[in-house]
């Protein structure tokens, strides 16, 4: 009855703790260990059942203690938070441990290497993005100072850097210091353009990727990003649940009957979240330009304003791009796919 069935890992950056249980549910283990130790220690231990709780380092991990002969399952940690117990001292791993156990558990798939570099690529492209906007205020904020100001949009900080350096009334060394910025801004739309131009090559040799490129409104980054960030689409047993895992359904309230519907969730991830509705909002404004809109887009936009409807289209496309993944099918607008057949 000592022989250990199941052990939670809760991992960090130095100190793991293991807890295992027999087939009579008793802890049998209960251990705190260095990193080499714990590899020592699964690499002589038989093969076992091991729960992960889905954070930093755990595809790592996971790929190594798979290798050893165990078989891993990742756990999300909002799936395993509810079995860890409050007000007492039990350990994380204990919760994980008993997470494993239950018949309904979602686990998250492991991610191989490549799959890792991918998400690399998509989480340095974003922090450029944001150390880009970041810069283009600065800059503005500064040329305010001396009374210059530009429209906005990004396209305009580099004109807006060319007025700079032909205004007489700013002194020499702001003039010096915007000279500087001007290469930090080129340097930083150099580097944004080289990984954008990297996901769009990766985009375009994944089969999967270019079927969601052809769903309006996710182009050739949503549609690597949907790839990269989604865990596996047969997880989700709907096209709604996998839209609710994104965030992009509203918080329900609802009791005694009453429906009360409140903002989105936005659980999941920020940035599968942010492009899905941006690119909602670009067709938004295309159909609203040219006048050309299906008819389920055209009579929302008549009940409701352009951005609780970006909301819902975006709910939309998530559903499509699940169905696209799980069936394997090619979007199609002609026989409506997109707004009826796809959209469960």
């Amino acid at each position: 009855m000592d022989k250990i069935i199941r052990i939670g890992m809760d991992t960090s950056k130095h100190v793991i703790q293991l807890h295992g249980v027999n087939a009579g549910e008793k802890p049998v283990l209960r251990k705190k260990m260095r990193r080499k130790e714990m590899v020592d220690f699964f690499t002589t231990c038989p093969p076992t059942l091991i729960a992960i709780e889905a954070c930093g380092g755990s595809h790592h991990w996971a790929r190594l203690l798979t290798s050893f002969g165990h078989e891993v399952k990742m756990i999300a940690p909002q799936l395993a938070k509810p079995y860890v117990k409050r007000n007492k001292n039990d350990a994380a791993e204990e919760g994980l441990c008993e997470a494993m156990s239950r018949p309904t558990m979602r686990f998250v798939p492991v991610k191989t290497v490549d799959e890792q570099a991918a998400l690399m690529l998509i989480s340095v492209r974003t922090r450029l993005i944001a150390n880009r906007t970041q810069l283009a205020n600065a800059i503005r904020g500064y040329a305010n100072e001396f009374g210059i100001s530009a429209a906005k949009g990004l396209a305009h900080v580099p004109m807006l850097l060319e007025r700079v350096q032909v205004e007489k009334t700013v002194p020499e060394l702001a003039q010096e210091l915007f000279i500087s910025q001007a290469e930090e801004y080129a340097e930083l739309e150099r580097k944004i353009a080289d990984v954008e131009a990297k996901v769009k090559a990766w985009q375009r040799n994944d089969e999967r990727s270019i079927r969601l490129n052809t769903i309006p409104g996710i182009g050739p980054i949503g549609s690597a990003l949907l790839i990269m960030k989604t865990p596996a689409p047969e997880l989700f047993k709907s096209g709604r649940q996998f839209a609710a895992w994104i965030g992009l359904t509203p918080k329900d309230h609802s009791t005694g009957g009453k429906m009360r519907l409140g903002g989105i969730t936005r659980a999941g991830d920020e940035a599968l979240r942010a492009i899905l509705v941006n690119g909602a909002t670009a067709v938004i404004h295309h159909a609203r330009r040219s006048g050309k809109a299906s008819r389920w887009l055209a009579e929302l936009l008549k009940r409701k304003p352009p951005k609780l409807a970006a909301v819902a289209l975006a709910n939309k496309m998530a559903r499509i791009a699940w169905k696209l993944m799980v069936s394997g099918e090619t979007y199609s607008a002609q026989s409506g796919p997109a707004s009826t057949r796809c959209a469960t």
